[in-house]
């Protein structure tokens, strides 16, 4: 008898899922004569106005742009003077007095990088005993932004 109660419970489920269904179809067969009604008693509708989505080409930096906010955040500027890639052995053999060449000539313009980003180029001066740069030549902003990508 239990076996009957459970068909007989699927049965009204289905009945039940069937039934909403055609109430759900119903609702839109009627909105679709509703609407055909009133196109025939002359009734207009308006389409809704939609904005372009094209992209639009702004400049990468704008003179209107307020800077403020973020003229306080603090950035790590490095100077690199060159690179090598070295085998972990090499590394650990490497003691006081070692000598690592790299890829740089000597007198060549060192990398100014800000949070590892290449900024500038310079030279080594030597202020008040203590080291400094001279920029001799500042990577552009949209220069910047291409070797991002």
């Amino acid at each position: 008898m239990n076996d009957e109660t459970d068909k007989d419970a699927e049965v009204m489920d289905e009945w039940a899922s069937a039934l909403a269904e055609q109430e759900t179809d119903s609702s839109v067969v009627e909105a679709e004569e509703r609407a055909k009604e009133s196109a025939s008693k002359g009734t207009s509708y308006q389409k809704a106005a939609m904005q372009s989505l094209q992209d639009e080409h702004r400049p990468l930096i704008s003179e209107d742009v307020n800077l403020d906010v973020i003229l306080d955040v603090p950035v790590t500027i490095s100077l690199e003077i060159g690179r090598t890639r070295i085998s972990i052995r090499n590394l650990l053999q490497l003691n006081q007095g070692s000598v690592v060449e790299l890829d740089r000539l000597a007198g060549e313009p060192l990398d100014v990088m800000v949070n590892g980003t290449l900024i500038a180029h310079g030279e080594v001066v030597v202020v008040n005993e203590k080291y400094g740069i001279r920029l001799t030549d500042v990577i552009s902003p949209v220069e910047r932004v291409k070797k991002l990508k």
